[in-house]
């Protein structure tokens, strides 16, 4: 059984990193979607000393950042600034502010769109800020152990040792449907206990995207024609993506089929995985493939009941971004798929090495179900670890001298 824990009770992953990033930076900018828990993270981070928080959702706030940024930012010693992404010039006041004083963990920022991407945004803060990135919450934040799965662990133990690594956790069995469904926001994840009251978070959540948060970062002249650009991505959950075919399917032009998915992009909602690029001696798809943020959500907005094997992955692509952008020097997650068919759903590249992760909606794995494992093994050679499949049943066993397989929830 799992137990769920109150939202405020919940460490997060990604605590212990911006409290390292305050301790080397003037500026640390927390991004991500709304509702993942920023406010909350940055409000209960214990701080050595007091820090001032202000919001721009407060409208009096949002009037000075506009008129007297200059004002605002001396409000405080150490500030917390929430919402930034609704007057994107205040990072002009900081940076001149911080280059008069240029005192450790001065500022905290927070936003719900990746500033990086927004073209509104002239200042980036280049020398003086860190950037984390909080994703909605992982199965192992959600039971309260406050960590993504075991991929440092996987990454730092020998291969022939990765059976007793994955043996030895004492994690509960989980559901991968039930988790697809409730997703990582924390609402719905952790307060609503039915389909039908995440249907109406969910739905409500849509429609603030939509009217408020799309106005900050972009004038949108159609929402019905986004609304169902956004159900033809989630519909293509895992797939590669083709915006030729996306615009046909939802009768919109190529150009702004593009300008709309990188703000879905940039607002944190759509993930684009790209595909492994280093050739050997196979030629490579490079193309990126589709994933969303939140399964939950996903399913929502493409009107699916059922999760399939892509809402798997798609945890377990969630579960690795949530991972890699807690490391301050954080590793790559791509996929591998080749012109002839092959395909690894993930590959993490940290350092020189490379560990390939298969993902098998099954509870009976196969040796067939590893053949794709053993082509990229084959290809990489000295340079790959040991093949990981990830599948639904309970026994962790090798299938080959370099496949293993092993539990899903056991991993994550």
């Amino acid at each position: 059984m799992i137990i769920i824990h109150s939202m405020d009770a919940l460490p997060r992953l990604a605590a212990s990193t911006l409290t390292d990033m305050l301790r080397a930076m003037p500026v640390t900018v927390v991004t991500g979607a709304r509702q993942t828990g920023k406010t909350t993270l940055v409000r209960t981070l214990v701080h050595p000393e007091p820090r001032v928080y202000l919001t721009l959702d407060d409208l009096d706030v949002l009037e000075q950042a506009h008129r007297a940024p200059e004002n605002l930012v001396a409000r405080g010693p150490r500030l917390t600034i929430d919402e930034v992404q609704r007057a994107p010039d205040l990072l002009l006041a900081i940076k001149r502010s911080v280059d008069r004083h240029r005192g450790r963990g001065r500022f905290i920022v927070t936003g719900s769109a990746n500033l990086l991407l927004m073209r509104t945004v002239s200042e980036t803060l280049a020398g003086r800020a860190s950037h984390l990135t909080l994703w909605p919450m992982t199965r192992r934040e959600q039971i309260g152990l406050g960590r993504a799965g075991i991929w440092t662990e996987l990454l730092a133990t020998k291969d022939e040792r990765w059976r007793d690594l994955i043996e030895a956790e004492r994690v509960p069995r989980g559901d991968w449907r039930l988790l697809a469904r409730r997703g990582g926001y924390p609402t719905p994840a952790l307060e609503l206990d039915t389909a039908a009251d995440r249907a109406t978070w969910f739905a409500g959540y849509t429609r603030t995207y939509l009217e408020r948060d799309l106005a900050d970062l972009s004038a949108i002249a159609s929402l019905p024609d986004f609304r169902r650009l956004m159900r033809a991505v989630c519909l293509r959950v895992g797939q590669l993506m083709n915006q030729t075919e996306l615009g046909r399917d939802v009768a919109l032009p190529q150009p702004t089929v593009h300008r709309w998915l990188n703000l879905l992009e940039t607002s944190y909602q759509l993930v684009r995985l790209p595909g492994y690029s280093v050739n050997r001696t196979k030629r490579l798809i490079k193309a990126p493939k589709l994933y969303w943020a939140d399964t939950g959500l996903a399913l929502h907005l493409a009107g699916q009941d059922q999760p399939s094997g892509a809402h798997l992955e798609n945890v377990v692509l969630a579960d690795l971004l949530v991972w890699r952008d807690a490391q301050l020097d954080p590793p790559t997650v791509s996929y591998w798929r080749t012109a002839t068919g092959e395909e690894v759903d993930f590959v993490i590249e940290a350092g020189d090495r490379l560990l390939p992760i298969e993902v098998k909606a099954t509870n009976r794995p196969r040796v067939r179900d590893a053949k794709h494992l053993e082509s990229f093994r084959d290809e990489y050679g000295s340079r790959c670890r040991a093949g990981l499949l990830l599948h639904t049943g309970d026994t962790t066993e090798w299938l080959g001298p370099k496949i293993l397989a092993a539990p899903w929830w056991r991993v994550l």
